[in-house]
């Protein structure tokens, strides 16, 4: 007796599902799960909002304004700061985070002090 493969759906021991075709090879059938959607879609004539002025003079000596973080993202992302743009933000003097949008994708940079690093998610 033997075994015909004929377009069976099977699963693995992982747990992924693989088509067993009838020319006797196979294939997956769930594939990676995309990521979720980075684009910014920003709306048409969008707005930069407006820092305090009273921080960023107080972070020029440091060399962490927005145009030196701005520097860092264009940098980071292979692009011109000009294509580079701010969409949120929430700042203090110690610490902040910037949401830009470089290159059409969302990245996320975080300042503490005089230090700029790109925000991660941990968990």
């Amino acid at each position: 007796m033997g075994f015909g493969q004929n377009n069976m759906i099977l699963k693995t021991d992982n747990g992924r599902r693989v088509l067993l075709k009838a020319d006797y090879t196979w294939e997956y059938i769930d594939t990676e799960k995309p990521l979720a959607n980075k684009s910014c879609d920003l709306p048409e004539g969008f707005v930069e909002p407006e820092l305090n002025q009273k921080i960023q003079a107080q972070l020029k000596k440091g060399r962490a304004t927005i145009d030196d973080v701005k520097q860092k993202v264009a940098k980071d992302n292979n692009c011109d700061v000009s294509e580079v743009i701010l969409m949120s933000f929430t700042e203090q003097k110690v610490k902040a985070v910037y949401h830009f949008c470089a290159n059409g994708i969302k990245v996320t940079y975080k300042r503490t002090g005089y230090s700029i690093i790109k925000g991660t998610k941990l968990f």
